[in-house]
């Protein structure tokens, strides 16, 4: 299984999130959401520079997302950050960074050897949007805080051969845990969170199965790697045909890579 992509989840989870992604010589960077200092600590892990990134890609406003990108931009206002304009207009620390570091993101750019198209998910937030890369013949997918799977989501999804994937919550540990009522409906609602079994579902679904899987943006509180990989697996072994691909799950705390 020869894949070109590199993918290096830094953190994934409600507490922050921050994936590098690599291909030939480029590398770019999906969301800000822990210090600065750990980003770097995680590039340095991965043996990239701060300075060798293309840019930073922004899905949305929520702080889990973005809290490190205001120290960010003023350390290293040689990488430019990418949002679309509407998820820009809700960040304060905007205006902090030089003209040269904002750039509106459209539908579709390039940066260095990768080409990027964003796409919409539903989520609450003012215009969220998930993430396709290409390189040579391989494609990346990013997807997570979404509540459920649209149409072009699955569109995303098909023919990727890495794919990360939101996992965010075991539903009937939610429905037993502590939240409350109002919380649960908002996480199991249509702008909330996929949880393991519709991240399993999805999967299934898919005409052209991924090579590999990277489950993220798990819940501390309701679910665990064991839960999150084990029912999606399941799901996937119930099938006639056995898929064989390679099951990520990533950790708040921890560094998960693919290779």
């Amino acid at each position: 299984m020869t894949n070109n992509f590199e993918v290096d989840i830094l953190a994934s989870g409600s507490k922050g999130n921050s994936t590098l992604i690599k291909a030939g010589n480029t590398a770019v960077l999906i969301d800000a959401g822990i210090s600065t200092k750990r980003i770097v600590e995680g590039l340095h892990n991965c043996g990239v520079e701060p300075e060798d990134l293309s840019g930073i890609l922004i899905t949305h406003e929520h702080r889990d997302h973005v809290a490190g990108l205001d120290v960010w931009g003023k350390r290293y206002p040689m990488v430019p950050i990418f949002a679309n304009e509407r998820t820009w207009c809700q960040l304060p620390c905007r205006r902090n960074f030089t003209s040269e570091q904002v750039r509106v993101f459209p539908r579709g750019c390039v940066l260095g050897n990768i080409r990027i198209e964003s796409f919409k998910i539903s989520h609450d937030a003012v215009d969220p949007v998930g993430y396709k890369l290409y390189y040579k013949d391989d494609k990346c997918t990013y997807l997570t805080d979404c509540g459920y799977v649209t149409k072009e989501c699955k569109e995303a999804a098909e023919g990727s051969q890495t794919l990360i994937l939101e996992a965010n919550h075991d539903e009937d540990m939610l429905r037993h845990g502590p939240y409350p009522i109002m919380i649960q409906e908002r996480i199991l609602g249509e702008y909330g969170h996929l949880s393991n079994t519709t991240a399993g579902n999805l999967l299934v679904s898919l005409k052209h199965k991924p090579d590999e899987v990277m489950l993220a943006h798990l819940s501390e509180q309701n679910n665990t790697v064991e839960v999150a990989y084990n029912t999606v697996h399941n799901i996937l072994e119930q099938q006639k045909e056995t898929i064989k691909l390679a099951l990520y799950v990533a950790r708040q705390n921890m560094l998960v890579t693919n290779k």
